[in-house]
């Protein structure tokens, strides 16, 4: 990772530090290396590298992870391709019924 952040303070990615088992799942399947294993539990480690993909969330077996998949995610690109149109995924307002996210 090159140490690039998407926004600074705006990530809803959070964990559960009760509930993880420290399968390291969201260290494998983080494109960013946002989580570190610390004493056998996942750690947020470089929550502003998180762009909100939703792996982790994903693949966590414990239900450790919440992520508002979608708010930075590669959705937002790739419609932005597909319809000729800036990047986007704003949801918000009367973007919203357009199903970016």
């Amino acid at each position: 990772m090159n140490g690039l952040t998407y926004l600074k303070n705006v990530v809803t990615l959070s964990l559960d530090i009760q509930k993880c088992n420290g399968c390291k799942m969201c260290t494998i399947v983080c494109p960013h290396e946002v989580f570190i294993i610390k004493d056998k539990k996942a750690f947020i480690d470089k929550k502003d590298l998180c762009m909100e993909c939703g792996a982790c969330e994903k693949n966590c077996p414990q239900v450790a992870i919440s992520v508002k998949s979608g708010v930075g995610c590669a959705a937002g690109i790739i419609n932005g391709i597909l319809r000729g149109t800036e990047p986007s995924c704003d949801c918000s307002s009367s973007n919203a019924k357009s199903g970016c996210c």
